[in-house]
């Protein structure tokens, strides 16, 4: 009996090493399995994009069929190429499949979009250019003063760096633009003006330190901390002030009632009358003969009626340009300051609205557009720390916060459409939008992408992946979004005043015609791209440009079954 025990006690410590060998040989296995999964999607995220993440050509991917979504996103879940389902010939580049392929889309989507953060540009505000970090301010301190954000007292330019900004930064920028005076408040904006403002405030109240310059002291709440830069102006490297011309216009019949100041001057040139506007803090200048005028566009005098250049007799440069009946109107660099304020809702939105659009067809451009139409920051389903340094508040903000005139998304997803009470749908040619967004991956929202990019693989990579999503993106908006408004970024562009009338009442916001006016005077922001731009272009290749025609020809056919107008001509190249 004690033998049989003995053995059977013998028995079950093997099983119990038995079992404690298999536990530790899973669990080694698992651990291998997660390092390599983990170093998987390490190596995917420092590739960059989805663009990189060998998708199937549309030929190709059109051989998926009706597959379930997660097995879209590995063809080898389906049992091997030859388990792939062939579709109808006429099936290929289908409403359909452009749908069931989406989901896919949408989740290599979020992978780019998660990454935003560590591939952000440059946290620098557009107009700042990298100065060195100087501890000392050479500018004479002013004093503190109030500031209102809807009256500005320092009417020039404006710069923000939620990160970087200093004394130093502020007054060398505005030295470079000639203006006389910087201003900080908030600890991250900078404002420049030429006219000392009116409302002084105690020392204590500016009291925000600078984001980043630690111990110096960048305004406050509704406060400014002002610099006097006249004397670093001698020594700043000026910028270039651009003065714009706008055209000849028939002069309106009291100039005087018209324009707010004016000045006569012999031998009046056009570097004179814009110097004297810009001191005056006007982003109008007007001449006559020898008269000059500075103001704004008005309802009176809205520059939507140019007429032929040759009634402006003469050089553009002479004050001899134009007389009579006709003047010549020029742009100053003085921001047109009547349309800036802006301001988060005081009470929750009713309706949530999108803005959604595929990325690189303008939805940041359109963004200002709007805040700067309804005066009410514009939120974001992402955050982009390059976008809140140039001002949009909103990217800050909660998207689901409804404290935002609308929302910003590139999702089109089924759920995340449906989230939304109401959308603007904003289309641009997918040639264009291709070429905007691989711009942006690679240069920034300001910049060029090289051309070793375009010539690399990543180009061709990026088309498979972005042009079916382009069309889909549309496609599920029509299909599951409430209540739309389709705009066209080229009618926008083309017919800014009529097109964003459009937007605002959709948005149930009601602004009136010379705060459009404003809007228009402001319309490019700081959202044009620098630096070399390549001139006869053509990265498209002729299957390429196949690909995308189908798209746009199952989009067009798909707006017009919904009763919206098609897609305007120029988007098929001839």
């Amino acid at each position: 009996m004690a033998k049989a025990f003995f053995r059977l006690q013998k028995f079950l410590r093997r099983i119990q090493f038995l079992l404690f060998f298999l536990t530790a040989a899973y669990l080694m296995a698992g651990s291998l399995l997660l390092l390599q999964r983990t170093r998987l999607v390490l190596q995917q995220g420092s590739r960059g994009t989805p663009g990189n993440q060998a998708l199937p050509a549309p030929e190709e991917m059109s051989r998926l069929g009706m597959a379930e979504p997660r097995s879209l996103q590995n063809p080898r879940l389906l049992g091997g190429t030859d388990a792939l389902q062939e579709p109808a010939l006429g099936q290929q580049h289908s409403p359909h499949w452009l749908v069931s392929r989406n989901s896919e889309l949408r989740q290599l989507r979020r992978r780019w979009f998660h990454r935003l953060s560590s591939n952000q540009e440059p946290l620098q505000t557009a107009g700042f250019k990298a100065v060195k970090h100087t501890a000392e301010h050479k500018g004479t301190y002013m004093g503190c003063f109030t500031h209102d954000s809807r009256e500005r007292t320092l009417k020039g330019a404006v710069f923000y760096d939620l990160r970087k900004m200093t004394v130093g930064h502020c007054q060398e920028a505005c030295a470079e633009r000639a203006y006389s005076y910087a201003g900080l408040a908030f600890g991250a904006e900078c404002y420049c003006g030429n006219a000392l403002p009116a409302a002084a405030a105690r020392a204590e109240e500016c009291s925000s330190e600078c984001k980043g310059e630690k111990g110096s002291v960048c305004g406050g709440l509704n406060r400014l901390s002002v610099y006097s830069v006249e004397q670093l102006r001698a020594g700043a490297r000026p910028l270039r002030r651009n003065v714009i011309y706008r055209g000849c216009f028939r002069a309106p019949e009291n100039l005087t009632d018209t324009f707010p100041a004016s000045l006569i001057q012999p031998n009046l040139t056009v570097e004179m009358c814009s110097e004297f506007c810009s001191k005056k803090e006007f982003p109008l200048a007007v001449i006559r003969g020898q008269e000059c005028y500075c103001g704004y566009p008005t309802r009176r005098f809205s520059l939507h009626q140019g007429t032929d250049g040759r009634r402006c007799s003469g050089s553009r440069n002479a004050s001899s340009a134009a007389g009579g009946d006709y003047c010549l109107v020029y742009q100053t660099p003085v921001q047109d300051t009547r349309c800036t304020d802006r301001k988060f809702l005081t009470t929750k939105s009713k309706v949530f609205v999108a803005l959604s659009s595929f990325p690189g067809a303008g939805n940041t451009w359109a963004r200002h557009l709007i805040e700067h139409a309804t005066g009410y920051y514009t939120g974001s389903y992402y955050f982009d720390g390059a976008l809140y340094n140039k001002g949009f508040k909103g990217e800050k903000d909660h998207w689901r916060s409804r404290r935002t005139i609308c929302v910003k998304t590139h999702e089109s997803g089924k759920t995340e459409i449906e989230m939304f009470d109401s959308a603007i749908l904003l289309i641009r040619n997918p040639y264009k939008s291709l070429m905007a967004e691989f711009n942006r991956k690679y240069a920034g929202h300001l910049g060029y992408a090289t051309d070793r990019n375009w010539k690399s693989k990543e180009w061709p990579d990026f088309v498979n992946s972005y042009a079916s999503w382009w069309a889909s993106h549309v496609l599920e908006w029509l299909k599951y979004g409430k209540r739309l408004l389709v705009v066209h970024y080229e009618d926008l562009k083309q017919s800014l005043i009529p097109k964003l009338k459009e937007m605002v009442e959709f948005l149930n916001v009601t602004v009136t015609e010379d705060r459009l006016l404003c809007v228009e005077n402001n319309r490019d922001g700081n959202f044009k791209r620098s630096g070399a731009k390549q001139k006869n272009f053509e990265p498209f290749t002729q299957e390429m440009k196949d690909v995308i025609n189908r798209y746009i020809l199952t989009v067009d056919e798909a707006l017009k079954g919904r009763n919206f107008s098609g897609l305007p001509r120029e988007y098929v190249p001839r």
